[in-house]
C-alpha cells in the first residue's frame, strides 16, 4: 500500500492518504452508528478514492445536495433530532465523508482536518479505554501528517518527511499537553463526556424482566474492579448488592414504591458482627445511581462529588447517575442482620402476586400447605422445602433457557426445568409468596476473579446475578440463593458457564490456553493502571498535587494561577528557543554576517546582499590604493580577502562531507585569528558598480 502511494501523482497520493486516515479515525465507531451511516460513509470514501485514482471530475453540486439531504433525513429519522451525542456524531461523520467530494482547494482540506479532529475526539464519547487512546493516537499522527503535507506545496515531498515533522510537532506539544492534563481545572460539565455518553451500555437494569440478565452473561466487559485491604473474603461471600425488586406485575420486577419514597430518609436497619472488610472499588460508568458494595455496608462509601444515601433495602444510591469511572472506599460485613420494625418493611408488597399469572405454582403451594409434614412449617421450613425441590427434581442451570411466556414460574417449575439465575430466583420468590412468605428479588454481581498481575479482583458483566431475600421474622431479611441449589459451583467455586470465544481467541487457546489467560490478565492490569492514573485523575488529585508542592489550602483558583504561570513560562521558553533557533540557522550566513559587521564597523559600507567574492574584490582593490597600501593594512586586507574567497568556496563546494564540515569549523577559527582592519577609507570604486 505504501509503495502504491509513492508511485501515484501527488494529488492522488495525498487524497488517498487522507481518506485512509479518515477511515481509520471513524472505524472504531461503526458499532455505534446506524447501519445506513456506516454504509453511506464507506461508499462516499470509496467514491472519492476512485476519483483520485482515475483523475475523474468531482460530482456536481446536485449530487452533493442530494447526499446531504439523504444524510439529514437519515439522521433525523434515526434519532428524531439532529442534536445530542448520537445524532451529532452520526451527522458529523457523514458530513466529513461528504466534504471529501468537494475538496478542491486548501480551505476545503482544512475543513476536513477540523471535522477529522472532531470525529477523533468523538470516539471518546463511547470508550476511554487504553486501546481507544492508542488507536486515536495513530489517527492524530495521521491527521497531523496530512496537515503538514498540505503545507508543502512544492514538488512531491515524501510522506515520511511529513510524518517525521508531525511526530516532532506532537512530541514538542506533549509537555504542554501533560501540563494541561495535570493542572487544567476539572469544572463540570466542562471536563467530562456528555451526560448521555453511557447510553446503550450493557449492565444491570432498574427493572428485571425474566431473561434480561442472561444476555449479560455473554458480556465479558468489566463492571468494576476491587482492591481488598488484607485478606479478601471467601468467593462465596462476594455478593455486590444492586437493585432490589419487590413489585411484580407478572412479567416485570421493579423496586418497591415505598422503598423508593423512603430512599432519602432513614438508612437500613443493619446489625453487623465479625471483622470488617475494607476495600476500594473502581466502578465503570453505567449511567445509573447505584453504588455497588458488598452485603452489608452500614456506613456510606467515600465517593467524592456525590451525595450518597441508603435505602431500606440496604442499597446505596448516589444523587446523580454515575457516568464516569469513579473510585470509592467502603467497609462491609459478611455477617449481618437486616431486620428492624416489621411495620416498616413493606412486607405486604413482598407477599403480593398478580392475579392471572402462574396458577400451577400457586396450586403447588396449596398442595405443600396441605401436606401434613408441613403442618407447622415456618419461613425457614418453606425455604428449605423450595431448595430441596431445586436440588432433587432435576433442575438445571443453563445460559440458553429459551423464551419464557406469561407464566414464567410455572414454565420453570413444571415445563422447562432449566433456567439462568434470574429464572430460578424469580420462580423461587413466586413460590415463597404463594406460601405466604415475604420474599423479594435482589440483583447485583456475585463473584469475580483475581488478576494475579496487579492483585485486583475483576467483576464483569457476566458476573451479574439474581438471588432472593426472605423475611424470617426475628432474623429479618435473609439472603437465599436458589441458584446454589441448582448449580453449587456457580456460587461456591465461581464456576461460570462457558462464554463463546472469538475466532482469534479460539485459535490462541488451542496453541496455549495459559498464554491467553496470562495475556488477558496483563492487558486488563495495564488497562486498570490506565483507569487509575489517567481516567481517574480527578480535581481532588490535582489539589493533592498542589499540597505536595507547598500550597496549604489549595483551591481550583490556585490551580488556575499555577497553570497560567507554567504556560507563560513555557511560552517564554518557546519564544526564546525559537529566537535562538532562528539565529543559529545556517552557520555559513551567520559567519558572513559577522564579517559584514567587522568591515562595517571599520568604515566600509556594504549592501546586505554583498557576496564574499564581491567583498574580497573590493578589499583587494583597496589594498592597492593609498592609504591602504601601508604594509600592515594591506596585509590585513589581503588576508581578509583570501578568507572571504575560502568562505565562498566552502559554500558552493560540490560535496559537504565530514571533512568539508570540519573546514567550516576551521573558517570559524580563522575568523577569530584574523587581524581585521580598524579604519578603512571609502571604497576606491563606486559600490553600485561593484554590486550591479
Amino acid at each position: 500500500m505504501w509503495l502504491t502511494l509513492k508511485t501515484l501523482p501527488r494529488d492522488a497520493r495525498d487524497t488517498l492518504f487522507l481518506l485512509l486516515v479518515i477511515a481509520w479515525t471513524i472505524a472504531p465507531q461503526i458499532d455505534n452508528l446506524p447501519l445506513w451511516c456506516s454504509g453511506m460513509t464507506a461508499s462516499l470514501l470509496v467514491w472519492r478514492g476512485v476519483i483520485a485514482l482515475r483523475g475523474s471530475p468531482m460530482p456536481s453540486r446536485w449530487w452533493l445536495f442530494a447526499a446531504l439531504a439523504l444524510a439529514t433525513a437519515g439522521t433525523y429519522f434515526s434519532f428524531k433530532t439532529l442534536l445530542g451525542r448520537d445524532a451529532g456524531v452520526t451527522f458529523v461523520i457523514v458530513l466529513l465523508a461528504l466534504k471529501t467530494l468537494e475538496m478542491r482547494a486548501r480551505r476545503d482540506a482544512f475543513v476536513i482536518f477540523f471535522l477529522g479532529f472532531f470525529a477523533l475526539l468523538s470516539n471518546f464519547f463511547y470508550s476511554q479505554s487504553l486501546l481507544t487512546a492508542l488507536s486515536m493516537l495513530v489517527a492524530l499522527l495521521g491527521l497531523l501528517t496530512a496537515l503538514v503535507n498540505s503545507h508543502m506545496p512544492v514538488g512531491k515531498p515524501p510522506l515520511t518527511h511529513a510524518a517525521r515533522t508531525a511526530a516532532w510537532m506532537a512530541l514538542l506539544g506533549a509537555p504542554i499537553m501533560i501540563v494541561l492534563f495535570m493542572l487544567f481545572p476539572r469544572i463540570a460539565p466542562l471536563w467530562g463526556v456528555p451526560s448521555d455518553a453511557m447510553a446503550g451500555r450493557s449492565g444491570l437494569s432498574g427493572t428485571m424482566q425474566v431473561g434480561t440478565i442472561a444476555s449479560l452473561a455473554l458480556d465479558s466487559s468489566v463492571a468494576m474492579r476491587i482492591k481488598f485491604e488484607g485478606r479478601p473474603p471467601r468467593q462465596s461471600s462476594l455478593y455486590f448488592r444492586g437493585p432490589v425488586f419487590s413489585a411484580f406485575d407478572g412479567r416485570n420486577w421493579s423496586p418497591a414504591r415505598r422503598a423508593v419514597s423512603q430512599a432519602a430518609g432513614t438508612s437500613a436497619p443493619i446489625e453487623t458482627s465479625g471483622d470488617p472488610i475494607r476495600y476500594e472499588v473502581t466502578l465503570e460508568g453505567n449511567n445509573r445511581p447505584w453504588v455497588l458494595v458488598l452485603d452489608a455496608t452500614p456506613e456510606s462509601p467515600s465517593l467524592k462529588g456525590y451525595s450518597l444515601f441508603q435505602t431500606q433495602t440496604m442499597q446505596w444510591l448516589a444523587d446523580a447517575p454515575i457516568s464516569d469511572i469513579v473510585r470509592y472506599k467502603a467497609t462491609s460485613f459478611t455477617n449481618y442482620t437486616l431486620a428492624g420494625n416489621p411495620a416498616n418493611q413493606s412486607l405486604g408488597e413482598n407477599l403480593t402476586l398478580p392475579s392471572g399469572f402462574n396458577p400451577r405454582t400457586q396450586q403447588l403451594a396449596d398442595e405443600m400447605r396441605r401436606d401434613p409434614q408441613y403442618s407447622r412449617a415456618d419461613a425457614a421450613t418453606w425455604v428449605e422445602a423450595g431448595m430441596q425441590r431445586l436440588r432433587t427434581q432435576g433442575y438445571t442451570y443453563t445460559l440458553e433457557p429459551g423464551v419464557f411466556g406469561q407464566h414464567s414460574a410455572d414454565e420453570f417449575w413444571f415445563d422447562k426445568r432449566e433456567g439462568f439465575c434470574e429464572h430460578i430466583a424469580s420462580s423461587f420468590v413466586v413460590l415463597m409468596r404463594a406460601l405466604d412468605v415475604p420474599a423479594r428479588v435482589v440483583t447485583g454481581y456475585q463473584g469475580g476473579e483475581l488478576n494475579a498481575v496487579d492483585g485486583f479482583w475483576t467483576v464483569r458483566q457476566s458476573d451479574a446475578h439474581a438471588w432472593a431475600e426472605v423475611w424470617m421474622g426475628a432474623k429479618g431479611w435473609v439472603r437465599v440463593d436458589p441458584t446454589s441449589a441448582v448449580a453449587p459451583g456457580r456460587t461456591g467455586s465461581l464456576q461460570r458457564l462457558e462464554i463463546p470465544q472469538s475466532a482469534l481467541g479460539q485459535a490462541l487457546s488451542r496453541v496455549s490456553p495459559s498464554f491467553v489467560v496470562n495475556l488477558r490478565a496483563f492487558w486488563e492490569a495495564t488497562n486498570n493502571r490506565w483507569n487509575q492514573w489517567v481516567l481517574n485523575y480527578s480535581q481532588a488529585k490535582q489539589l493533592n498535587l498542589l499540597k505536595n508542592l507547598g500550597f496549604e489550602s489549595p483551591s481550583w483558583e490556585d490551580l488556575s494561577y499555577v497553570l497560567i504561570a507554567l504556560l507563560v513560562l513555557a511560552s517564554s521558553g518557546g519564544a526564546l528557543w525559537t529566537l535562538w533557533d532562528r539565529h543559529r540557522q545556517d552557520p555559513w550566513l551567520r559567519l558572513l554576517s559577522r564579517a559584514h559587521q567587522r568591515l562595517t564597523k571599520a568604515g566600509l559600507i556594504l549592501p546586505p546582499q554583498a557576496a564574499p567574492r564581491q567583498i574580497a574584490e573590493i578589499l583587494q582593490r583597496m589594498a592597492d590604493q593609498p592609504p591602504h597600501t601601508q604594509r600592515a593594512l594591506s596585509t590585513e586586507l589581503h588576508a581578509v580577502s583570501a578568507w572571504l574567497l575560502k568562505l565562498e568556496r566552502w559554500r558552493y563546494s560540490p560535496s559537504k562531507d565530514r571533512a568539508t564540515t570540519a573546514t567550516l569549523a576551521t573558517l570559524h577559527r580563522e575568523f577569530q585569528q584574523l587581524r581585521w582592519p580598524k579604519h578603512l577609507a571609502s571604497s576606491p570604486l563606486p559600490l553600485e558598480n561593484t554590486f550591479s
